[in-house]
């Protein structure tokens, strides 16, 4: 087996000397460089297995390198050497590319952790980009983009937050990062943050001691400890409750857990990768998201297109839809009349690829001769052009348009796609339930939040029973 070639770039001899002999010790041909210049020749000559550059050099600085690696070498991994406490620049060289950092003094223990996962994404990133890039369909300019930008945070174990609207594959980009990157031997463990009871979430979460609690009759494990070594992925972030999220900011600072019922923290090594389809910085501005968690989530912010910004991938992604069809019902796949298709085209998509999905099941269901013509379809013309409903979802706190329709795609084997509301006249409302409902939620949620989601404390300021309270909340589906 050959032996692999690392680069160091540093202009001060000892960190070199330092770099060589730890690295040679771990079986690694080291070569150095002390000006920019110089590792642009290194670079130009020969394929490295990784890389450490300084932050600051004579004739330049590490930024510059990270940045010409991250654009013409993307299957080597680099390092930033940073002074310690540099929190910043640590931040920025994750953003430009950086796989990681290591602080000055250099600790061993540490270096050769990074080392080793270095290597491994090293040797594996090529035949995984391969396999994994195919997952998303589309040639368009803002996939393509997309791609590039997966390629390259794949690279880094800083934390990424996925915007984007409902249905448009937050997950499968999470899942191709985790795919991409040196964790892809470790589980993956998606969790919807929406769907957890508030009350379980801390032992869903961290785990739990026998005896803990009451129906606690065994330990368990929590999902950071299932996503050990790997990563976890938060959807739908922005549904945590405030206490949560003031737990979630300490695990991910201080790398640890405490299972409920626990005496000690147990160490966590776990990369956090987090989405929502709501506008997060508006929730952090209305002050029902926490500032600092923000930031900690959202070093990298990956943006997945909706499907009306990228029109020219609906007929390889109708294809494609229309194959796995086929193949589950054991038949041919349903052709796409033109008439049909121009619908498609025309059609803005409010609930995205996942939308299509569906509306071409309904159409397969629904079409003569396997042949699907445009009134099999069954869209209904939107009231709102594309223009409007993005700017909508970008300016509302929930991130979705202002409509009492939900903004979630219709689930499998619906009757009707989902389609924007008109406008309400004259002020209106058109539902009276919807609008008495969307009150009493307004009401209970400003309870909630001036109690800190104490429930006996909010029904008692309502003039509910706490029973009265539970009963509310699970109608209108507030956790």
């Amino acid at each position: 087996m050959s032996k692999h070639y690392a680069l160091v770039i540093d202009d001060e001899r000892d960190i070199r000397e330092l770099l060589t002999l730890t690295l040679g010790r771990m079986d690694l041909i080291v070569e150095t460089a002390a000006t920019v210049a110089e590792a642009r020749q290194r670079l130009a000559d020969r394929r490295y297995a990784l890389c450490f550059t300084d932050m600051r050099l004579p004739d330049g600085s590490g930024q510059e390198i990270i940045a010409l690696v991250a654009a013409q070498y993307p299957e080597t991994p680099i390092a930033m050497i940073t002074a310690y406490g540099n929190v910043d620049a640590a931040v920025d060289a994750l953003k430009a590319g950086a796989f990681d950092f290591v602080s000055k003094p250099v600790d061993i223990s540490v270096l050769r952790r990074l080392v080793q996962t270095a290597l491994k994404l090293s040797e594996e990133k090529r035949a995984e980009q391969s396999s994994s890039g195919n997952k998303l369909i589309g040639d368009s300019a803002p996939m393509n983009e997309l791609r590039a930008t997966i390629a390259k945070v794949a690279r880094s174990q800083a934390p990424v937050y996925i915007a984007g609207e409902s249905g448009t594959g937050k997950e499968l980009v999470a899942r191709l990062i985790h795919e991409l990157g040196p964790r892809a031997a470790a589980p993956f463990v998606p969790v919807n943050c929406g769907a957890i009871p508030s009350e379980l979430m801390e032992s869903e979460f961290f785990g739990h001691k026998r005896g803990s609690f009451t129906g606690a009759q065994a330990d368990k494990d929590g999902l950071f400890h299932a996503a050990q070594g790997g990563t976890l992925f938060l959807d739908e972030v922005a549904e945590l409750p405030m206490h949560m999220q003031v737990k979630l900011l300490r695990v991910i600072q201080e790398k640890a857990v405490r299972p409920i019922g626990a005496r000690a923290e147990v160490g966590v090594d776990v990369r956090i990768l987090s989405a929502t389809h709501k506008n997060l910085a508006r929730l952090v501005e209305l002050g029902s998201f926490r500032q600092d968690l923000f930031y900690r989530i959202n070093v990298i912010e990956l943006k997945v297109p909706p499907l009306r910004d990228r029109r020219e991938d609906i007929p390889k992604l109708a294809g494609r839809v229309l194959e796995r069809l086929a193949k589950d019902g054991g038949g041919a796949p349903a052709r796409l009349e033109p008439e049909a298709l121009k619908s498609l085209l025309a059609y803005d998509f409010p609930g995205n690829v996942r939308e299509l999905e569906n509306v071409l099941e309904r159409a397969v269901a629904l079409c003569e001769n396997n042949s699907i013509g445009a009134s099999d379809l069954r869209l209904v013309a939107g009231e709102r052009s594309a223009a409007a409903y993005a700017d909508a979802w970008s300016n509302t706190p929930t991130g979705a348009p202002q409509t009492s329709a939900s903004f979630e795609a219709p689930s499998r084997g619906a009757a009707v796609p989902f389609t924007p509301e008109p406008p309400e006249d004259e002020g209106f409302p058109s539902d009276l339930a919807a609008a008495v409902a969307e009150t009493e939620r307004a009401a209970i949620m400003k309870a909630l939040e001036a109690t800190r989601w104490n429930r006996t404390a909010a029904a008692k300021q309502l003039g509910l029973t706490l029973r009265q309270l539970r009963y509310r909340l699970e109608k209108l589906g507030i956790e």
